[in-house]
């Protein structure tokens, strides 16, 4: 906490200094986009095993609510990519370090370019949506109840966490040898090595994957079309017949290409890139301010590993999965139901 409480103050200090604001809003951006990401990839995988559940979540994110948070989740990624992008090049070639803050400022105007006109896009299907009279939208409290489920699921990960740390501490106590202060580092900088060019080959990956998405997914077809009878399934030459996001995934899944899924295929890369890439990242930030205690430390890792494997599991069963007509007509109904 204290590591916390010093980061705070220290950046309040620098009032300015662009290069620690920079690094605040490459984590304050790559921590919303975890969260957003937990959230996505549970709601899709909705759609495969539960399809009234995910026709609700659709309707939560077509609320105010979360539509502002649409377009600061948006923000966030094109940030956290464009920055990651300067710190592996400058990481690539050192002696660029010296033009870091003239690159932080391109970065920072770079991001103004993309978002302006896709903010007007993405603003464009917000007015349609809500300038409809026959749109119903879900009261507030029914959103912030929905949203339950996942901060208690959070709260189990980190206790869960924490307590196979405690449970690991005291099965298997650290024992002091002549080369304690030696293997144990090799090992540990040859892991940490390891995921420090991770993070940079997948970041590298993921930007023209995750740039991919948002554009269908937020710009081209938001996530207010996706709900839209007799549309035009983005990616696809199908049309959502039904009205419902239950289909709408169907199509894109169920869609070849010379015999091949593509989209699952892309849906799959791009799952399993950005969950390990953002819970090491994630990683990174709760071991920063938990150094202090190895219990808590080492909790932060488990809770980590635990959150990623859920996430890779569940989306990597969803993406395998059978949406049938069955799916789609429990949809209809449970649609029927949300907005009588």
């Amino acid at each position: 906490m204290s590591s916390l409480v010093l980061t705070i103050t220290e950046t309040l200090r620098y009032r300015g200094a662009l290069g620690q604001w920079s690094w605040v809003l490459h984590r304050i951006s790559g921590l919303g986009v975890v969260l957003f990401l937990t959230l996505h990839v549970i709601d899709t995988s909705w759609s495969v095993f539960y399809p009234d559940l995910y026709v609700k979540a659709i309707a939560v994110y077509q609320t105010p609510l979360f539509t502002i948070g649409e377009f600061v989740l948006v923000a966030a990624v094109v940030y956290h990519a464009l920055n990651g992008l300067r710190i592996s090049i400058l990481d690539n070639r050192p002696s660029l370090w010296r033009y870091q803050a003239r690159a932080a400022w391109i970065v920072l105007g770079a991001s103004v370019v993309l978002l302006v006109p896709v903010f007007i896009l993405m603003f464009g299907h917000v007015l349609n949506f809500y300038n409809d009279p026959d749109r119903r939208v879900l009261p507030l409290a029914d959103v912030v109840e929905s949203q339950l489920p996942f901060a208690v699921g959070i709260v189990v990960a980190l206790i869960a966490g924490v307590l196979y740390s405690g449970i690991h501490g005291a099965i298997a106590p650290r024992k002091e040898t002549p080369t304690d202060n030696l293997m144990p580092r090799k090992i540990g900088s040859r892991w940490e090595t390891f995921w420090w060019s991770y993070m940079r080959v997948s970041g590298l990956l993921i930007v023209p994957l995750v740039f991919g998405h948002l554009a269908m997914m937020h710009v081209i077809q938001g996530v207010f079309d996706i709900t839209a009878a007799d549309y035009v399934t983005v990616g696809t030459q199908v049309v959502n017949q039904s009205g419902t996001a239950v289909e709408f995934v169907a199509n894109r899944w169920n869609t070849l290409i010379g015999g091949v899924a593509v989209w699952r295929l892309y849906d799959f890369a791009l799952l399993a890139l950005a969950v390990i890439h953002g819970f090491n990242g994630l990683r990174y930030v709760l071991t920063d301010y938990t150094s202090n205690s190895t219990l808590l430390r080492r909790g932060m890792v488990y809770t980590c590993i635990i959150g990623a494997m859920v996430l890779l599991v569940v989306g990597g069963l969803a993406l395998v999965g059978t949406i049938d007509q069955t799916a789609i007509e429990m949809a209809e109904e449970a649609m029927a139901k949300l907005h009588p």
